[in-house]
């Protein structure tokens, strides 16, 4: 602090072992009429701080990584409740990732960092946050595990908070139950603290003078008069089980009100509104806390009308259609080669991944019309969400060796599509016949607290997002908890909250999972006709050059004749990829035929290739895409159990005849007997 990037508002180099991150806050002049917190967080991976060159022809970094826009995103979600509410100056905070030494996350490190640089700085911040990470390893909760620990960890959990409150909580497990998951999301609490009393003394001493923050005028007598005239209204409106319906009955009485003031404060037209804005949540919030209410008149823990429906799309290896209430999700299941894997161009420990989740949320969903320019950050969010919390139930390669790609397209959107995705990911891999190890289904809590009392909400619906303090998703099996991502909007839950929310959350999607069992009770026994049909051999690594051929020769002229596409490992892996099963045989023969290696004792049918005075050179092997075959001698002295004269009165060019390896000397030259065969079915033993 005081070293670098001096004209930000507030800079912070944070170093954690090797890893170092720069993270600067950066604050413009308010922006007249905005109605929202300006907030953004930029996270930025240079790939020399894992010593490596981009890859391509540009070399240098280009648009954000996947993983460095879920960081962004972590980054953002415990800070963004900590500044006022009047607070509406642009703020950008950005994390350069200069340094990274594998066992210690730059992920955690920018969440401190940017909460050290808004602490110096004179932007107004309720802070210090700090973060860990929670790592579960042989059954022992670890802080910010190590790569070896990650490797062996049936856990993967991201706290962020303050010294009294839980603020952000993310992650992915191996079905941790939910007691567990609780002590390890209090356990990362505790260290939170620690961290936090190490930076408070940082700020207070380097610390600028915050800035003031606007307050806007209250106008009392118009507050009352808006009150009294507005809450029926908005209370008839704001009942209503339909979302469009209740949208528009909202609008309708909103316009009300606004005309109906217009003539008596008509300079007071966007006081008033914020105001109509302000009562419509205390409306609904209130109906929650003291009536235990829901605008669309559900219980608070009731979920809504679960429908499910497999194989809706004729051609995709699988597919599904998942709705709940006005929530539609549409899951769709693609298999292909392990070679068709994503590659990772990032700063993580991983390199590839071979199951692929994508959500897409169109505009059409939630009834509005904008331009689509590729997926959004909350796309790629919620499709990591949902990919995450099926990680622990998919195959491994060497079970099912496929990548596995699934795309949820967002139909209609009333609260929880992330979570939708999630079911309709499962019902749409068992319906593709992946063998996954359980189904998962997803569900999303919701939070009103007031000041001496809470309530939690089973599966919310936007509404009760916008309106209510906690988005809580969480997904898993009947076993345990997959994946979870809570977000707060207020400063911060306790133990009590999470506990119930966890409870609740468990009850809620147990009764999703049994109507999704309804549909499909397990993976189907066979892969859809149009997916590719996957033969998986074991060969001997250094042979693999046999298979290729000088200059990929043998290889292609296996692909040409069967048909089929050939990957091979360098473990000596190697998949047969086809659309039949005849062209898959047909690979599998030429791929055997060629690593085939003659085995002294064993019989085979061979055909008489030469004849030479001393003997019969026959083929036992064929040779197979013009590669020669595998051939042995068989002296005259073994053509027969009696004398022979010469070879040509017992064989000729072109004759299949049995023989027996008897030797394979120290030159690799095979030799075989035609008369130990002869000797053999005299006495009755089977030659082959």
């Amino acid at each position: 602090m005081g070293q670098v990037a001096k004209q930000a508002n507030g800079a912070a180099l944070v170093r954690y072992g090797d890893t170092v991150v720069l993270v600067t806050a950066t604050a413009a002049t308010p922006r007249e009429g905005l109605d929202f917190f300006p907030l953004t967080v930029d996270y930025e991976e240079k790939q020399y701080a894992v010593g490596k060159i981009p890859g391509g022809f540009i070399k240098r970094e280009g648009r954000a990584t996947e993983n460095a826009t879920l960081s962004a995103r972590q980054i953002d979600r415990p800070i963004r409740p900590l500044f006022p509410k009047t607070y509406k100056n642009d703020l950008q905070i950005v994390a350069t990732v200069l340094s990274v030494e594998k066992d210690n996350s730059p992920d955690i490190t920018s969440i401190i960092g940017a909460s050290v640089a808004l602490g110096v700085s004179d932007i107004p911040f309720a802070g210090p946050v700090a973060a860990v990470i929670v790592g579960l390893v042989d059954g022992q909760l670890v802080i910010n595990p190590t790569v070896e620990q990650h490797h062996q960890s049936d856990l993967h959990l991201v706290v962020a908070g303050t010294k009294d409150a839980i603020m952000m909580v993310e992650g992915h497990a191996n079905e941790v139950p939910e007691a567990m998951m609780l002590e390890a999301i209090f356990f990362g609490h505790e260290e939170i603290k620690k961290i936090v009393a190490f930076l408070e003394p940082i700020v207070a001493e380097l610390g600028k003078p915050k800035a003031a923050v606007p307050e806007i005028p209250v106008n009392e007598e118009m507050e009352a008069a808006v009150r009294e005239y507005s809450i029926p209204s908005l209370e008839a409106a704001v009942r209503n089980s339909d979302k469009k319906a209740r949208e528009a009955e909202m609008d309708k009485a909103r316009d009300a009100i606004l005309e109906h003031f217009a003539q008596i404060y008509p300079e007071e037209g966007k006081q008033i509104a914020a105001l109509v804005d302000k009562l419509l949540k205390e409306i609904v919030r209130k109906m929650i806390l003291e009536d235990g209410d829901r605008v669309d008149g559900r219980k608070l823990d009731e979920i809504r009308t679960v429908t499910c429906e497999v194989g809706f799309l004729p051609r995709p290896h699988g597919s599904a259609l998942f709705t709940r209430g006005q929530t539609q999700v549409l899951s769709v299941t693609t298999l292909g080669p392990l070679r068709e894997n994503q590659i990772l161009d990032g700063l993580g420990i991983e390199e590839s991944k071979e199951y692929i989740h994508h959500y897409n949320f169109p505009p059409y969903s939630v009834g509005e019309t904008k331009p689509m320019r590729g997926p959004s950050r909350r796309d790629i969010g919620h499709g990591a969400l949902a990919e995450r919390a099926l990680l622990a139930v998919v195959p491994s390669k060497e079970e099912f060796p496929y990548t596995m790609r699934v795309v949820s397209e967002v139909l209609e959107s009333n609260g929880s599509s992330s979570m939708g995705s999630v079911c309709g990911s499962t019902l749409s891999l068992m319906h593709a016949g992946v063998p996954i190890k359980a189904p998962v289904s997803g569900i999303a809590m919701g939070l009103v607290k007031g000041e001496d009392k809470f309530a939690i909400l089973s599966d919310i619906q936007g509404i009760e997002d916008a309106l209510g303090d906690m988005d809580f998703k969480l997904a898993g099996t009947a076993k345990g908890v997959t994946a979870l991502q809570m977000d707060i909007k207020i400063k911060g839950v306790d133990r009590d909250i999470v506990q119930t929310a966890l409870a609740k959350a468990r009850e809620g999607r147990m009764h999703i999972m049994d109507i999704m069992l309804q549909t499909i009770a397990k993976p189907n026994a066979e892969l859809s006709p149009y997916a590719p049909q996957m033969i998986r051999m074991q060969i001997n690594p250094e042979k693999i050059r046999e298979i290729i051929g000088p200059g990929g020769k043998t290889i292609h002229k296996i692909v040409a004749e069967s048909g089929c596409k050939i990957d091979i490992e360098d473990d000596g892996s190697l998949f047969i990829i086809a659309t039949d099963e005849e062209g898959a045989n047909k690979a599998r023969f030429l791929i055997e035929s060629i690593l085939a290696d003659v085995e002294v004792g064993k019989v085979y049918t061979g055909t008489v290739k030469r004849i030479m005075d001393f003997g019969a050179f026959v083929e036992i092997i064929p040779g197979v895409l013009g590669s020669s075959g595998k051939e042995g001698l068989v002296h005259i002295s073994q053509l027969d159990e009696t004398r022979v004269a010469k070879v040509e009165d017992v064989v000729k060019v072109g004759d299949k005849i049995d023989v027996k390896v008897t030797e394979i000397d120290r030159q690799g030259r095979v030799n075989l007997s035609r008369k130990a065969v002869l000797k053999m079915a005299k006495s009755g033993s089977n030659p082959s």
